[in-house]
């Protein structure tokens, strides 16, 4: 058995041994995914994840009962009313928070969303994904680990912020200035420009280098020639840069700030969850960079063990449902079949392989690992 159910099923036995099913007694688990069209492929992986968890749990007493959404909001809302005519209360899924809209309508069921949106959720949505709350708790214990008081907020003019704000707020992680830039990479790098001061400490090198020229300084030529390696002069109103962006883009935001003259060696450059993107690891001249993440250890694990069943590397989704059909069974052994979907209504600490997660406020917090990529290391700071 592996650490996954060795950890939170630890009591497993014990209520086995005390709890009896009826013959005709079963869990039954609606699944929503896209099990055709463009985004099949992640579909079958949702479905690989549960029967590999299935496979583990070892009990027959476990129905699964997957329906097609093919990513669409209608097709969505008509499987998950023929779930709800087969009696079934509760469903891992849909994946895209596109896919949810209609779903209010299907009072009868909890839906336990892969999404890691938290906005405008009936209230028959459950939101599973890493959130911005989970990721940001998580960072302010980093920021007063380090004794870090002076932050700033840089978010991509995109249709995320104010997922990012809710994340704010919900953390009360208090930043000294937050700004949003644009991705295009001529705006972006002006707008850089002006959050770093970088005119002003350019001209203040200059007006240095002038002053020590005309000063009568016996070891003036060695201050020029110091002065001259530099490419500005002056403090900055920041002592750490939380960048809420990804891939190239974050890459980019990160090479501005090179380019202004803000070392990642000098401030903190942190991160939302990167799901340990390799290609960070290659950037040396963007480390160190920080950012939250789900337990490395037990997403390798998983990785290994999936990709040995079914001969392909599997998508982070994976683990997340892989521990929500975990979660269910387990919840069973303490409650009637038919009401396993009331205790995602109340407030409640788990641990899985994903790590130790809560449900509250209609989602999953989640409480993370916090890592630093350095000299083309990842290494867990706690």
């Amino acid at each position: 058995m592996n650490n996954f159910f060795k950890t939170l099923f630890f009591i497993l036995l014990i209520f086995k041994s005390t709890i009896s099913f009826s013959d005709d007694t079963k869990i039954k688990i609606g699944v929503l995914a896209p099990l055709s069209g463009e985004n099949k492929d992640l579909g079958q992986q949702i479905i690989n994840s549960i029967r590999m968890a299935l496979i583990d749990i070892d009990d027959n007493k476990i129905e699964i009962f997957p329906k097609d959404t093919k990513s669409d909001p209608n097709i969505t809302l008509r499987s998950a009313l023929e779930l709800e005519k087969m009696g079934i209360n509760l469903v891992i899924g849909p994946i895209f928070y596109e896919n949810l809209i209609f779903l209010k309508e299907v009072e009868n069921i909890t839906f336990l969303s892969l999404t890691n949106k938290t906005l405008d959720l009936s209230k028959n949505i459950i939101s599973t994904g890493i959130n911005s709350t989970s990721q940001l708790i998580t960072i302010k214990k980093f920021l007063k680990l380090n004794e870090i008081k002076k932050t700033i907020l840089l978010m991509p003019e995109q249709n995320y912020d104010l997922e990012i704000k809710r994340g704010v707020k919900s953390s009360k992680l208090r930043f000294s200035r937050e700004y949003f830039y644009n991705i295009e990479p001529t705006k972006l790098t002006k707008q850089i420009e002006e959050i770093t001061n970088y005119d002003r400490r350019k001209q203040n090198l200059l007006d240095e280098i002038l002053r020590v020229e005309n000063s009568d300084d016996v070891d003036k030529e060695k201050k020029i020639k110091n002065l001259k390696k530099k490419y500005t002069l002056g403090s900055l109103k920041f002592d750490s840069i939380i960048i809420a962006d990804f891939d190239e883009s974050l890459k980019s935001v990160i090479t501005s700030l090179l380019y202004t003259d803000v070392s990642p060696k000098e401030k903190f450059i942190i991160t939302l969850n990167q799901w340990f993107d390799e290609s960070l690891l290659k950037e040396s001249n963007i480390q160190p960079i920080y950012y939250p993440s789900v337990n490395k250890k037990n997403l390798d694990l998983f990785v290994s063990k999936f990709k040995k069943k079914f001969d392909y590397k599997p998508n982070h989704l994976s683990l997340l449902t892989y521990d929500l059909v975990g979660l269910i069974y387990y919840l069973s052994l303490k409650n009637e079949a038919s009401e396993i979907y009331k205790s995602f209504k109340t407030k409640d600490i788990f641990k899985g392989k994903i790590g130790v997660f809560e449900i509250k406020d209609n989602k999953i917090n989640h409480q993370l690992n916090f890592y630093e990529v350095n000299n083309g290391k990842l290494k867990e700071i706690f």
